[in-house]
Order: C-alpha cells, then structure tokens, then sequence
C-alpha cells in the first residue's frame, strides 16, 4: 500500500473509532438518566396498626430507609388496655363485620403514589381498625406495600385482605416478621439487637421488591 493511501485508511479508522466512543457515551448517558429515574421516591406513605409496638418499629424502621410521612392508625374510641378484652372485641367486630371508626383521618391521602400498609396479626387476620383503613380511601392507581408483625403464626390473612381492599393498586410482595407474644406476656420484641437484625431483613426485602433503601 502506497504511502498516501495508507495515510487516509489510518485516518479513516481514527475516525470511525471516534464515532464509536462517541456513539457508547452517548447510550451511557441514556442509560444513566433511566437508572436515575428508576430510583427517584415517589411520595411515600407508611401508615400502622400497633398495641404493643411492634408494627411500630418495623414502620419507624421503613421510614428511615425510604422516607415518606409516618401515620399511626387510631380508633375513635379508645380501645381496651387489656390484652384479652382488646382481641376479644376485635374478634366479635371481625365476626360481625363491624368497622371501628377511626380518629386517623388523611386529608391529602391522593398525593401519595407509595403506601405501606402494617398491621400484627389478629386471628390469623388484619385487625379491623386496618379494614376500616382500607375502606376509607382510593388506592386505584397506588404502589401498596404490606407490612405485618405477628406472635409466631405467621401474617395470615392480613396480605391478601390488603391486597383486596386496596382496589386496583399495584400491590407488592409483603414483609412478615415474628414480634412479641403478648399471650406470654412478651409485648416489645423489637428492640436491641433483634431490631438490628429485623432491620438487614427489611433491607433485603426492600431490595428484593425494587424499593431501595435512601
């Protein structure tokens, strides 16, 4: 190959691999203000159903991690002190499909697009101040995000209730975890280092669910 042409293929691969470089950093930067976007809050909700505080920390600890309002749902009555007469009222409410009335009220609960939702488990059920929750509002168009705390049985039917009531919601894998036994007289079980092992467990859950961590 003479000399001049052999000049102007050199120069021609030059440019070509200028326009490659060129080109992927470009597709990068695409890519980059996607991932961005993907990861962007959207306005977050955690509302809670607690007695003995457990469903409370699991909410504290949620709110720390992706942020958003922290509520506490409450009765317009006060509710029994006592263990048995709480569950015992919860129960016949349950059975005869009666809603407590609720002192929360949420006046601007249509901005939110996120909304974890977290209750113990009574009855293998949602307690029905919860249900009484998820009456009350329109979820069409929501992200919801259970959250249950329970003596050891399990979450029961408090995911699918809430997936239920909350009508044409996009509804997300929940995260169940045992608290106290109030039966044994455990009430607060996470606390100390149990929390801080319950707190890794709801990091890998919010992983799992593609709701990160701040």
């Amino acid at each position: 190959m003479k000399k001049p042409y052999l000049i102007i293929f050199i120069f021609i691969v030059i440019l070509l691999m200028i326009g490659f470089f060129i080109g992927n950093n470009a597709l990068n930067t695409n890519n980059n203000t996607k991932e961005v976007k993907q990861v962007e809050n959207p306005k977050t909700l955690i509302v809670y159903y607690s007695r003995s505080g457990n469903t409370k920390a699991i909410a504290e600890l949620i709110q720390d991690k992706v942020g958003g309002d922290l509520i506490q749902i409450k009765t317009a009555e006060a509710r029994s002190a006592n263990y048995h007469e709480e569950v015992n009222q919860n129960e016949q409410e349950q059975d005869n499909d009666i809603l407590p009335e609720l002192k929360t009220e949420i006046s601007n609960f249509e901005s939110y697009d996120r909304v974890f939702i977290g209750a113990p488990t009574w009855n293998m059920a949602l307690p029905q101040a919860a249900v009484a929750f998820l009456e009350s509002y329109n979820f069409s168009g929501k992200t919801v995000i259970p959250f249950n705390t329970n003596g050891g049985y399990g979450e029961g039917s408090t995911f699918s209730q809430i997936e239920a009531g909350a009508k044409d919601a996009k509804v997300l894998e929940g995260f169940s975890v045992k608290g106290g036994e109030e039966t044994n007289g455990i009430l607060l079980a996470i606390k100390g280092n149990r929390k801080v092992e319950v707190s890794k467990e709801i990091d890998r859950w919010l992983k799992k669910i593609n709701q990160q961590s701040q």
